[in-house]
């Protein structure tokens, strides 16, 4: 089996990548790092192929992708993992620039990916598409604005997937995983504030990489006759926020 991983260079993606290879399938790493990509792929030797390019860049994917060599081109798994949270301002304070770049990722660049790679799946009447959304996209917070509309548009997006793919062989699922630390996800939020980043995480038993690793495999090695619309997940120590009220 191929499977072709978004945002492969750290956190999900990477650990995604290690698990894939030790289940003995062949893996496709996409980044914008490529000295990351070198690293993991010296790592992880020849059932690892490096493919350098950004999400954000139409062009620069669809080339990437179209020139894959043929023994690499047969994708049977795609796992939209690329994405990013900017900023944790509240709506007035926010930079539109970040709400701009996390809509290019998480929701555009998601879609543009996703079109190239399924059309291919439908014409061959097999394959699966997963998509790493978030609890963000169920559950708002103060500060999540425009992060956790892109996952809700993720979630939203994965059902209407599996509507037009009705009568085929195509799954499509949904993971949306809570707290998650051991990735650079908080370090890229916070723009580079490490300390401000460990503070998300301190004294609390967080779920880690190697989990969405394990879900999504376990995911894609049901039956074919089988589907997993969606699984969410959070830590023990994570629960849902009561309705805020304001009182004056």
């Amino acid at each position: 089996m191929i499977v072709m991983i978004t945002g492969a260079t750290s956190g999900f993606g990477e650990e995604m990548a290690r698990r894939f290879i030790a289940d003995g399938h062949k893996v496709i790493g996409t980044g914008r790092r490529e000295n990351r990509l070198k690293t993991i792929s010296d790592e992880l030797g020849s059932l690892f192929y490096p493919l350098l390019f950004d999400v954000t860049d139409h062009d620069g994917t669809q080339r990437a992708i179209l020139e894959l060599p043929s023994s690499w081109s047969d994708i049977d798994v795609l796992v939209n993992n690329a994405g990013l949270a900017l900023g944790l301002e509240p709506v007035h304070k926010a930079d539109f620039y970040d709400w701009d770049r996390m809509i290019s990722t998480n929701i555009t660049g998601l879609a543009f990916i996703t079109r190239i790679i399924v059309e291919e799946m439908v014409k061959k009447d097999k394959g699966h598409i997963v998509n790493i959304g978030s609890v963000a996209g169920t559950y708002p917070y103060p500060g999540g604005n425009v992060y956790g509309a892109t996952k809700a548009f993720v979630k939203q997006f994965s059902l209407n997937l599996r509507a037009d793919l009705t009568g085929t062989r195509v799954r499509v699922t949904n993971i949306e995983p809570g707290l998650c630390g051991g990735t650079e996800f908080s370090g890229v939020r916070f723009k580079g504030d490490l300390n401000k980043a460990e503070t998300v995480y301190k004294g609390v038993d967080y779920i880690k990489p190697e989990d969405i690793a394990e879900t999504v495999l376990w995911c894609v090695n049901q039956p074919t006759r089988i589907n997993i619309n969606n699984v969410e997940l959070m830590p023990v120590d994570q629960s849902f926020g009561a309705l805020t009220l304001s009182r004056r």
